[in-house]
């Protein structure tokens, strides 16, 4: 057995939906969905992830499980040449800013663990639950605390290995995660106007779809599937030999979106029930959502309950894309493992301290109207995702051997199902998804 491995399908199964479960669906996925009608928006995601999601993790899959290597180095094990190191290269920084500005999200979700036990120090209405955020978020020092608190979880987690450490962890948090999502569901089903959250989220309106909506939809569904950046890569180099590709590319997907789904079932019928507004953007989760847990029968639990399932989310997403950078060092470094994962954690450190602080001191500092945050948002899930994928595809397609490609996804002994679904994702990689992601792209610039 190879010293860095999964050893159990389960396993592979629980940490390939943990690196794309994440903020992308409960935190990210609610307010796109919000922001651009609802039941519209759903559609568009849904048909992007089922189109052009699954081909590419297949593609991501059967390149990091044919080469063995890192994102880096993968694509020249593969007859690439090494031009096509550039898509390592793009992986790696995409990881890198992702990191960057998605632990200060996931230590305002530490914060607000604490803020729920203590009722959000005594914060009732949207005003003031608002303007307790917004000092919050803007502070110099306290979130600094926070983000250090996740990633040092982060740490303590990757410094064990892939199986010890990832694979064990993702077998404990992805049930929980499971388990909070159904207990919230069936609380929000029975909200006095749960029916107009579920109309809102599952009727779609097809004249509210605009290229602003398209737009969205491609880049959530990248963003949640950690497309285009390297994460499958990695975790499908550390698969056994006997790991079928394409079903458990499909499973991934379709958990993942059935989160999205369930996030939208909990949040929508709890907005319309307390006559929030479900538009509200990225502050919906910490400013809107506190607000109603408040009016809610228990609600002091339920808002640490939803906490935590934001953090156990942000925990299990950013483990993959440290691996990414910890993968490369170990393999194409040389590094130990130690000082891989060290050296990853200080360059996110600073780059979120960075991150954390254009909120506040650094508000002033701009580029294209951006702050940190938001640009490290942009460049990642609009630029960096979208062209990783589309490169990603046509190497998938048109570079690796065929021979390869059929005998990665096929496996010993496949079935006429599967030949057939083969067939349309090599076809999806060759023309669809860099057709299809590449306009929507060109568009979005």
């Amino acid at each position: 057995m190879k010293k860095n491995q999964f050893n159990t399908k389960f396993g592979v199964v629980a940490a390939t939906v943990g690196s794309a479960v994440g903020l992308g669906n409960i935190w990210r996925f609610p307010y796109e969905a919000g922001a651009h009608g609802g039941g519209a928006f759903l559609i568009v995601y849904l048909l992007f992830v089922l189109i052009l999601g699954i081909p590419v993790i297949c593609a991501e899959f059967l390149i990091g499980h044919s080469s063995g290597a890192d994102v880096y180095t993968a694509f020249t094990k593969l007859n690439g040449g090494r031009l096509w190191r550039l898509v390592g290269r793009m992986g790696l920084a995409a990881a890198l800013l992702i990191l960057g500005f998605y632990s200060v999200v996931a230590g305002w979700t530490v914060e607000y663990i604490y803020q729920s036990v203590i009722s959000f120090g005594g914060a009732t209405t949207a005003d003031e639950l608002h303007a307790q955020f917004g000092a919050f978020s803007s502070d110099a020092v306290k979130p600094l605390w926070w983000i250090l608190a996740f990633l040092a979880a982060n740490y303590v987690i990757l410094i064990r290995g892939v199986g010890k450490g990832i694979e064990r962890m993702s077998n404990i948090l992805m049930p929980l995660l499971f388990v909070i999502l159904l207990v919230f569901v069936i609380n929000s089903l029975m909200l006095p106007k749960a029916a107009e959250g579920l109309e809102f989220l599952f009727k779609p309106d097809f004249s509210a779809i605009t290229p602003s909506v398209v737009l969205g939809a491609l880049g959530q569904a990248f963003f949640s599937l950690s497309l285009g950046l390297g994460c499958l890569i990695t975790y499908a180099s550390y698969f056994r030999a006997d790991t079928p590709l394409v079903k458990t590319a499909t499973i991934s997907a379709l958990l993942d979106m059935l989160v999205a789904i369930m996030a939208g079932v909990i949040i929508f019928p709890a907005v319309f029930t307390y006559g929030q507004e479900p538009s509200a953007g990225p502050q919906l989760v910490f400013e809107v959502l506190p607000s109603i847990f408040l009016n809610m029968p228990g609600g002091i639990v339920w808002a640490t309950l939803f906490f935590i399932l934001l953090f156990v989310a942000s925990l299990t997403s950013t483990l993959s894309m440290f691996e990414i950078l910890i993968a490369y060092m170990e393999r194409s470094l040389s590094m130990s493992r130690l000082k891989a994962v060290s050296l990853t954690l200080m360059v996110v450190i600073v780059l979120s301290t960075l991150c954390s602080l254009s909120f506040g001191k650094l508000d002033g500092i701009r580029v294209f109207g951006l702050n940190l945050f938001s640009l490290s948002d942009y460049l990642s899930s609009n630029i960096l995702l979208p062209v990783g994928g589309i490169l990603i595809s046509i190497f998938a397609g048109w570079i690796v051997e065929r021979h390869t490609v059929r005998l990665e996804l096929l496996g010993s002994a496949p079935s006429t199902l599967l030949r057939i679904s083969v067939r349309i994702i090599i076809f999806n990689l060759r023309y669809l998804a860099p057709i299809g992601i590449g306009l929507i792209f060109i568009f979005g610039l």
